[in-house]
């Protein structure tokens, strides 16, 4: 039966086994989703969905599959209002509110609410339009779609307009975390987390629980022991691009940005304007009057850091190749010189470029930078992010 299901899934590219299908199926054939349309979304994503990057592909797959699974048409109420009066008040049970519950037996009950909804659907002939008694659209009958009665039975609406029944995979509120779309400040935390080296130092302050029991057992008595917080050791070295060609990637470098600080305990950051040079800044509105030496921060931080650069490589190739080739100021070295001093200074390095990889072949400069970084660089995805990270983890 849920063959399709399984085949559509393979189809949008979600990774799913023959044993998360049978793992599946065996919930279901255990009852752990009957008659609850959302509870079997829910039901399928835990049993088939590994990572959550691919959550946005398996909402599409199951709206292609199940599409309408929320929509109720006459002819199925037709069928449906033969559903034992128990189960329906089962379903009530776990379903509704006390206030909701309050209407509807202020109606007559469940049995009233079900004989009045057999009659009007024998009574009525074709689409209704407003109104408090047919069922149709828009309008404060019990029955109908699209407007508004505490105690209905919702028939042929394509989705809920009062907080309820919402269709939770047409939302697709994970779309941002597919592997090939740009990225928000979530997601490239989600990247960045793989890039962990975990240590305890510093001040005593997290409760040793492990060791707290041991202790207390050896004692006889409560004796509470501490240790260092575990933190993240990697240390980080970001360039940022910054102005002209960048302009149109301010948002994502920002979002990026902040996700690096908040990852990362040990960063450090500097600017620059296309290609590395002489020097570098702290400060984009003091960029000419406060700047750092390119050969002090080459002596400044060790071989342990992990450097990363983000740019467009967007440039006149002249920028990388000759002495004086720099837009802004006669460089007495050549950009490609810097980057190789600065590969050679941190070996694991990488070139982060939020320029949608389709147009790398098509610039001179994103070329010659990739062959100087050695194809160590990715684009600003999810994807992108995650390979980038497993490169600085060898």
């Amino acid at each position: 039966m849920f063959r399709p299901f399984f085949d559509s899934l393979r189809q949008h590219a979600v990774p799913v086994s023959l044993r998360e299908y049978l793992s599946f199926l065996e919930a279901l054939k255990a009852g752990l989703a009957q008659f609850d349309p959302e509870g079997f979304y829910y039901l399928a994503r835990t049993t088939l969905v590994k990572d959550e990057r691919h959550i946005d592909r398996f909402d599409r797959a199951f709206s292609h599959s199940f599409k309408g699974l929320e929509a109720i048409t006459a002819d199925q109420v037709m069928e449906a209002v033969d559903i034992p009066p128990e189960w329906l008040e089962k379903m009530a049970e776990k379903h509704l509110t006390d206030e909701e519950r309050a209407a509807i037996e202020a109606m007559g009950g469940f049995d009233k609410l079900m004989e009045a909804l057999r009659q009007r659907l024998e009574e009525q002939k074709g689409r209704h339009q407003g109104g408090s008694k047919w069922i149709g659209t828009a309008g404060t009958s019990p029955f109908g779609a699209y407007g508004y009665n505490p105690e209905g039975v919702r028939i042929g609406q394509k989705e809920g307009r009062h907080g309820r029944a919402v269709k939770v995979w047409d939302k697709r509120e994970f779309r941002n975390l597919d592997d090939s779309v740009e990225l928000g400040t979530r997601n490239i935390k989600v990247a960045l987390k793989r890039l962990r080296h975990w240590a305890r130092d510093g001040a005593h302050e997290e409760l040793d629980l492990d060791g707290t029991i041991r202790a207390t057992a050896e004692q006889g008595w409560l004796d509470v022991k501490t240790r260092p917080e575990r933190r993240n050791a990697v240390k980080v070295l970001l360039f940022l691009d910054a102005g002209g060609s960048m302009d149109p990637y301010v948002k994502v470098v920002e979002e990026l940005f902040s996700a690096a600080k908040a990852e990362f305990k040990h960063m450090e950051y500097y600017y620059f304007h296309n290609c590395l040079y002489e020097f570098v800044w702290r400060d984009n509105a003091r960029r000419w009057s406060d700047r750092t030496p390119t050969w002090e921060v080459l002596r400044t931080y060790g071989a342990d850091y992990k450097c990363i650069f983000v740019g467009d490589a967007n440039m006149s190739p002249y920028e990388v190749a000759y002495v004086g080739g720099a837009n802004e100021h006669w460089n007495e070295e050549t950009g490609a010189t810097w980057l190789a001093r600065a590969r050679a200074q941190w070996p694991d390095n990488l070139w982060i470029n939020p320029t949608p990889q389709h147009f790398w072949d098509h610039s001179h400069s994103i070329r010659m930078i990739r062959e100087i970084f050695e194809d160590r660089m990715v684009s600003m995805t999810l994807e992108g992010l995650t390979e980038g990270m497993r490169h600085l983890r060898r």
